[in-house]
């Protein structure tokens, strides 16, 4: 079975706090866009092969994770290969390895026979990580706690996407240590973003994204992240943002022309950039 794995944008991404576990409660809008990887599921020995060489084949794999907690939560289905041809950038805040998780998921209970709601399939996405839950929904969605309590909302309007990933990556956990929960200025209005969802106001979402990881960069890499933006900007995006923990940066375009026109414009200066349109939910 060949099944495609979609790449999410955070919309917004919010700190609350930082809870007694250590961890952190979120509040994101999550959004599914039309980069994908490619996964090609059979029965075998429960290999796993990509196109990447430097990714991880063996367990540490989320793809071949997620393959094993199906199995243990359900009794059903033996080894499976599973073949990654990867499209979505690696370590750019886009949840490639959750997507493929998720993807996994999805094709197991079809293959199976299983014919878990994704409501059951996203709960054993959690046990392979915070955003496997949310790739499994996918479409427009609230996610909340560690990205695992998800509402879904209104479809995003349908809209153009510029992503481009600059050439280097960002810790996570390393972000989240920079994070003062308390002195935390600039927050995306995420309440105002679910309004204009309801009212389905793309310019009215574009306008009040934000991601708070972008004040704890540093300031080599806010500095290329704000001139990404500004290059979306200037081409015509409704509103931009970075992506997750980044440090991909993307673009809401409502005109195809203007999209392509700052597709060119960072392909210039940068490799990884991605022409793509918003998805709506899988469910």
């Amino acid at each position: 079975m060949n099944v495609l794995a979609y790449a999410k944008l955070n919309l917004t991404l919010d700190i609350l706090r930082r809870r007694e576990d250590g961890y952190h409660d979120l509040q994101m809008v999550m959004e599914s866009i039309s980069l994908a990887d490619t996964l090609t599921i059979a029965n075998g020995e429960g290999e796993v092969s990509t196109n990447l060489r430097y990714l991880p084949t063996d367990r540490r794999n989320l793809a071949q994770m997620a393959a094993a907690a199906f199995r243990e939560a359900t009794g059903l289905g033996g080894a499976v290969n599973i073949a990654i041809e990867k499209a979505i950038p690696v370590c750019a805040g886009l949840a490639g390895g959750s997507a493929d998780a998720a993807a996994v998921l999805r094709a197991m209970n079809q293959l199976t026979g299983a014919g878990l709601s994704l409501e059951a399939l996203a709960d054993i996405g959690q046990r392979v990580g915070s955003d496997v839950p949310y790739c499994v929904l996918g479409g427009t969605a609230l996610a909340e706690g560690r990205g695992e309590r998800l509402t879904l909302l209104p479809p995003l309007p349908h809209c153009h996407v510029v992503v481009c990933k600059p050439p280097f990556s960002i810790s996570t956990p390393w972000l989240f240590s920079q994070v003062k929960v308390h002195k935390i200025v600039r927050r995306p209005d995420t309440a105002g973003v679910m309004e204009a969802l309801e009212k389905g106001d793309l310019a009215g979402v574009a306008r009040r994204m934000y991601n708070v990881f972008e004040d704890v960069l540093e300031p080599r890499h806010m500095a290329t992240i704000a001139a990404i933006k500004a290059v979306l900007i200037n081409c015509g995006a409704l509103g931009a943002s970075m992506s997750g923990s980044g440090p991909s940066v993307f673009g809401l375009f409502a005109s195809e022309q203007d999209a392509k026109r700052a597709y060119r414009r960072l392909l210039e200066q940068y490799q990884s950039v991605f022409l793509c349109q918003t998805v709506d939910g899988l469910v």
